[in-house]
């Protein structure tokens, strides 16, 4: 499951470009996390940790909801589906970005 939400968001890699930023995805397992790195015009999309702007933790389903329009974010947000650690102001522009 993870491994498809990576290809997932590898696919919509050029919508993030003007993101300027590192998210991470905590997605529950011992391991699962995904981490987007779009601080350079070449958006890497991989299942390594490491630091970023934005942590969102979210089970892999409701990510992959997220992705494909069926979740909202602000209501994942609300009903506690979604946390965020760090910038919200990312988090935002991330939604934007991913939005359509």
């Amino acid at each position: 499951m993870v491994d498809e939400l990576v290809r997932d968001i590898q696919a919509r890699s050029a919508q993030l470009r003007g993101l300027n930023a590192r998210v991470r995805f905590v997605l529950g397992g011992a391991g699962d996390v995904i981490l987007v790195d779009a601080t350079t015009a070449n958006v890497s999309v991989s299942r390594a940790d490491g630091e970023a702007d934005c942590t969102l933790r979210i089970t892999p389903e409701n990510l992959g909801k997220l992705i494909n329009g069926k979740l909202n974010p602000v209501l994942a947000y609300t009903m506690g589906k979604l946390k965020v650690e760090g910038s919200t102001a990312v988090a935002m522009k991330l939604s934007s970005m991913l939005d359509g």
